[in-house]
């Protein structure tokens, strides 16, 4: 099968940082579990703003920097910096909640060889996953793509099981 994984932002700001939670910290070793025994292919997507976040329509709505580039909040967890690296993993820095450069990638990929599916896991479920489920299936809309809901986290659990539920609506499988 030619299945791709994408992590969604496993990044320290959003981990235990300046947007971390107890959920997002409790998913972590699920996480890399899922990540190291994938069989398929493995992406990263990257929150990544600049040192004028407070100036973006973003920072006016959510005032709190967050994955600067260059950071250490900016960062993969090491854990899963460390699977990046060992095989080789493309990751995507995105400046907005959802990559269009991942999803144009995918395409390109499907282009070469069908993809069967593509599975995400990550943070934050309620805001980067579901933008990033939905771009992809925008993008691919005949594949299948589907969310690892125990290894997802939201900003709250409440809005965690909202975002679950709205993906379900948009025919994104919940594992």
């Amino acid at each position: 099968m030619n299945e791709i994984l994408v992590v969604v932002d496993m990044q320290k700001d959003f981990i235990d940082g300046a947007l971390g939670t107890p959920e997002a910290q409790a998913i972590l070793p699920g996480v890399v579990a899922y990540t190291q025994g994938f069989e398929g292919r493995v992406v990263f997507t990257r929150d990544t703003h600049t040192e004028d976040y407070m100036n973006t329509q973003e920072g006016s709505r959510l005032p709190v920097p967050h994955c600067i580039q260059g950071t250490p909040g900016w960062q993969l967890a090491p854990a899963l910096q460390a699977i990046a690296d060992e095989k080789g993993c493309p990751v995507f820095d995105k400046p907005t909640f959802g990559s269009t450069a991942l999803a144009h990638w995918l395409a390109a990929e499907q282009a070469k060889a069908p993809i069967d599916r593509v599975v995400l896991v990550g943070l934050c479920t309620d805001i980067c996953v579901i933008s990033n489920a939905l771009c992809i299936k925008a993008a691919l809309p005949e594949v299948p793509v589907a969310v690892v809901a125990g290894c997802c986290a939201g900003v709250t659990p409440a809005s965690h099981a909202n975002a679950l539920e709205a993906m379900k609506m948009c025919q994104v499988d919940v594992l």
